[in-house]
């Protein structure tokens, strides 16, 4: 590792004044002038308008004071549904720092601010939809008034389990939780369940890399090869499958590294295995489908639920090796337009969409399993500045800068961009059927 090279300094960070462009007014002051002057308006067409003209020009104005609760807390599914999908993210300074991640029990590698990361401008950034379409911040009470007395699940790899610490996190912050099951050793983060008293809500989340049943190096480190059954769903969710009311599926990446696939008991291709092994080569996508199949079909149900497929959330080592110190140590998100999604980001997204609109066509459950997709691709492909980077250990460079040193440029840190996915998780969930 070069001299050259120094760990993250808030002291360099400057945000660009083309977009925290000075105001020599404080907000609240703004805020009151803006009051006084509608006031005043008001009072001019009151007393001043003729009669009938009052209520034409005061029409677009009862609309907008009528529906001001659907306005910052706008929920997709009626006449027009906002596409959170596409936007960009925009300057806010403080928005993200809801929670402290040390007292929510999150992994210890993703709480960066315990781990003495010293910026936290990536905590000053809101997603801003497309089309100027609202995206409220997260409000625990209305989530777990949208849930109350269900079971929330999620089911998936690394990326879902960071949205499920996010989730107790952010509802943790407003209101008392409790410890239900948590795991032990090295194991403890790959099954645990938190309940939320008051609102009779339990949040759990099952490690299952592939959703189906797998076994090998994904219960095994020491273990080479992955073995995954395509038919069977996995074993700790699949036999909790009847008391889960909203599943959030999450995988791709274990399926890009690789496995060896069966149905039943008969091995019936590979990817990415190795070659003295001798099987039929059969990618990535067409597995990640069958996987999505059977976890939809197993979850599918008479009564109302919900099932939502997430879509990739891609790494930002940006061709750089994971063990340097420098894999991913960009400060702020990218740009519209500055780095366009890869093909194979693009396809992972288009598969899940494929399979959600497929279960839609068979009426899973006979119409009674709503099926959704939680499309976070994008806006999570723009944030290469909320890894944890080496703070994913706690004071990395207390003795000096290693010229080898493993980032962590995948998972985000906690508070972070991924609370975000919750905030359209949130939206989802209270969208009409």
């Amino acid at each position: 590792m070069g001299a050259s090279y120094h760990p993250l300094d808030p002291h360099n960070y400057h945000k660009p004044s083309s977009k925290n462009p000075p105001c020599f007014l404080s907000k609240p002051v703004c805020a009151l002038l803006a009051a006084g002057f509608l006031s005043l308006a008001l009072l001019h067409l009151l007393c001043c308008s003729p009669a009938g003209t009052q209520r034409p020009a005061f029409s677009h104005l009862l609309q907008y004071i009528n529906n001001t609760d659907s306005f910052v807390s706008s929920v997709p599914g009626g006449d027009e549904s906002c596409n959170y999908s596409e936007g960009r993210w925009v300057w806010s300074p403080g928005y993200a720092r809801r929670y402290n991640a040390t007292e929510c029990n999150v992994k210890e590698s993703h709480d960066c601010i315990r781990n003495g990361r010293p910026d936290t401008g990536y905590l000053d950034w809101r997603w801003q939809p497309a089309g100027g379409c609202p995206l409220p911040a997260f409000n625990a009470g209305v989530f777990l008034a949208a849930v109350r007395g269900k079971h929330v699940a999620f089911i998936g790899d690394s990326m879902a389990r960071n949205q499920a610490q996010s989730l107790v996190c952010l509802l943790g912050a407003a209101f008392p939780s409790r410890l239900v099951h948590g795991g032990a050793g090295r194991r403890k983060h790959n099954f645990w369940r938190y309940a939320f008293p008051a609102h009779g809500v339990t949040v759990s989340f099952y490690w299952n890399p592939f959703i189906v049943k797998a076994t090998g190096k994904s219960e095994d480190e020491s273990v080479r090869e992955n073995h995954v059954h395509l038919d069977t769903p996995g074993d700790g969710w699949g036999a909790d499958a009847d008391t889960i009311d909203v599943a959030v599926l999450g995988a791709s990446h274990w399926l890009l590294n690789g496995a060896i696939y069966y149905n039943g008991s008969e091995a019936i291709g590979a990817h990415n295995a190795p070659a003295e092994l001798n099987y039929t080569g059969v990618g990535y996508a067409w597995p990640l489908r069958m996987a999505y199949r059977t976890a939809v079909a197993r979850l599918s149900s008479s009564r109302p639920r919900t099932v939502v497929l997430a879509t990739f959330s891609p790494a930002h080592f940006e061709g750089r090796p994971s063990d340097s110190p420098t894999a991913c140590t960009k400060m702020e998100p990218y740009e519209e337009g500055e780095k366009e999604l890869d093909w194979i980001c693009r396809e992972l997204r288009g598969i899940v969409y494929d399979e959600a609109e497929a279960a839609r066509a068979r009426g899973a459950g006979g119409g009674a399993t709503r099926i959704e997709v939680l499309d976070v691709t994008k806006l999570a492909a723009m944030r290469p500045d909320g890894h944890p980077s080496v703070y994913m250990h706690r004071d990395p460079f207390a003795h000096g800068v290693p010229e080898r040193m493993y980032s962590d440029c995948l998972h985000f840190c906690l508070p972070g961009p991924v609370d975000t996915f919750n905030e359209i998780l949130l939206q989802i969930l209270r969208k009409r059927r």
